[in-house]
């Protein structure tokens, strides 16, 4: 069975009591469904924040900037891609690690 059927499965069961199993048995396979929430796409977007989180943490680091430990969970703990890109790019030029919140 393809992962295109697996996913399509997967948007029909919605928040039927099936739905936990079948997210179990799917964690094989990719997305075919971008933007609907399905457990590949979940995982797929986890995978990209985290190493976005990295990147920051290693542009911050190479550059000789102090992280503290509320700045380096505020990034870890982070799963928004907008915000971490925003963060990323602050990494570039920051000269504090709180640089990277700052309103703008």
């Amino acid at each position: 069975m393809g992962p295109a059927w697996c996913e399509w499965l997967e948007v029909g069961l919605e928040n039927t009591p099936v739905l936990e199993t079948w997210r179990e048995l799917e964690k094989m396979v990719a997305t075919y469904f971008p933007g609907r929430g399905t457990l590949f796409e979940e995982t797929y977007l986890e995978g990209k924040a985290e190493g976005k989180a990295e990147s920051i943490l290693s542009v911050l680091e190479k550059r000789g900037i102090g992280i503290p430990q509320d700045a380096r969970d505020r990034i870890t703990t982070c799963t928004d891609l907008d915000i971490l890109t925003l963060w990323f790019d602050r990494s570039l030029t920051a000269t504090t690690a709180e640089d990277l919140f700052a309103e703008a």
